[in-house]
């Protein structure tokens, strides 16, 4: 019998699950779409019965004897609040819903550290702040904490990528005094275990209901971008993964924290290594806006992607940027426009290539180790133009991705644990 680890992903859209080999080789996998069981997808109920049922599906075509340990990722920033039994109190604040009392926002801006990832209306340190007061309240926790407590019986347990936004000292390994001054109820806050670090063992009633072995373990796992970073099987210092989706997203395993809160980077614990990163304006948003799809894809056939247009494009799909350069009011820059549609599309593709290239750079600059490799998900990780415009840019390897699926990133972490506990 082979041993599996089962990751689970919980994201906007549905509940994903893959079964994973300790070979990292997926030997099944499932995806439900929240919309199966109702209109609103930010009720935990909804949730839980997608998550329910996509690992139902995914364990009718295992052994189900041969699972070891689970865990799960869900969408950073997402929080809720619940009672001793892990009921919801309240409808939880999503992670890009933002809370608009300037009291609790003023409050963190002057307590909190300015390398903190708690700052913002949509942090999960002002979403903990609005909900400590609900009656009944006995712990606020994150989207994935709540999933994985129906497996271990504990609705007490985070991780640090997903604490990180409430406000936890990842470098310290611990809630730091600072929050204290907030106001926090810190009895409220979960304790907080390294990603792939064993919770606990499934509860007796859960291996039952799901016929799993009673000695499975639930383990610690991590936001939805930190666990798609795993499943793309970086892991090397200086392994970049670029997500290539509606924006531009660039991630770098690095030996040390990065912070730099001008441009939205902070980093992310993995092991002992840290995940930094940061997010353009630019991508795919950019390219929809002048093109279909389908026409972006008779174009990039003609394109040649061994020579230049000597254009200096910056695409953005309005103005203002994040990352790598820091300016709201960054005017998109797209022009002359060649008459032949192949050449705008292919100025386009080399100048999102030239900001990511600018991405890594600037990590670089700011304490990450140089680029050695980037591996590719998202949309625009399929044309091959576009993929041979930013390797010549890049200068490095271009690696295939094991997985873009982020709940392989948590089978992964679920395999770490099963073999810190000698299950593996």
């Amino acid at each position: 019998m082979t041993p599996l680890a089962i990751g689970i992903d919980i994201g906007t859209s549905g509940a994903r699950a893959v079964a994973m080999r300790k070979d990292f080789s997926i030997v099944a996998r499932s995806a439900v779409s929240l919309d199966r069981f109702g209109s609103n997808a930010r009720a935990p109920a909804i949730w839980w019965a997608a998550v329910s049922t996509a690992l139902a599906e995914l364990l009718s075509r295992l052994d189900r004897a041969a699972v070891r340990s689970l865990a799960v990722d869900g969408t950073s920033g997402t929080v809720l609040a619940v009672d001793s039994a892990g009921r919801p109190l309240a409808e939880p604040l999503m992670y890009n819903d933002g809370v608009a009392d300037g009291a609790i926002l003023n409050t963190i801006t002057r307590d909190a550290p300015e390398a903190s990832a708690a700052h913002g209306a949509t942090s999960g340190l002002a979403k903990a702040l609005s909900f400590q007061n609900l009656s009944g309240a006995a712990a606020v926790l994150h989207q994935a904490d709540w999933i994985a407590g129906h497996f271990s019986g504990r609705f007490d347990t985070s991780d640090e990528n997903n604490a990180l936004k409430t406000g936890y000292d990842a470098e310290g390994g611990r809630w730091p005094d600072w929050i204290v001054a907030t106001g926090m109820r810190m009895e409220l806050l979960p304790r907080v275990l390294r990603p792939g670090t064993v919770i606990g063992p499934l509860t007796t009633s859960a291996a039952d209901r799901l016929g799993l072995p009673r000695q499975a373990v639930v383990v610690a796992g991590t936001t939805d971008g930190c666990a798609s970073f795993l499943a793309t099987g970086a892991a090397q210092i200086g392994d970049g993964v670029t997500a290539l989706g509606s924006s531009l997203t660039i991630k770098i395993l690095s030996d040390r924290p990065t912070s730099a809160p001008r441009y939205g980077i902070y980093s992310h614990r993995l092991g002992d290594t840290w995940l930094a990163g940061g997010a353009s304006n630019s991508g795919g948003r950019v390219l929809a806006q002048h093109f279909p799809v389908r026409r972006i894809v008779e174009l990039s056939a003609t394109i040649d992607p061994e020579t230049d247009t000597g254009l200096d494009y910056y695409p953005l799909a309005a103005a203002g940027e994040r990352f790598p350069i820091a300016d709201p009011a960054l005017q998109p820059r797209m022009a002359p426009r060649p008459p032949d549609d192949a050449d705008y599309l292919k100025a386009m593709f080399e100048g999102i290539a030239a900001i990511e290239a600018l991405g890594y750079r600037r990590l670089a600059e700011l304490g990450a180790p140089p680029l050695t490799s980037v591996r590719s998900v998202g949309g625009g990780a399929a044309n091959p133009a576009w993929t041979r415009i930013r390797q010549r840019k890049l200068g490095v390897a271009l690696l295939p991705a094991l997985s873009d699926e982020a709940a392989a990133g948590a089978a992964r972490l679920a395999l770490i644990g099963a073999r810190e506990s000698g299950l593996l």
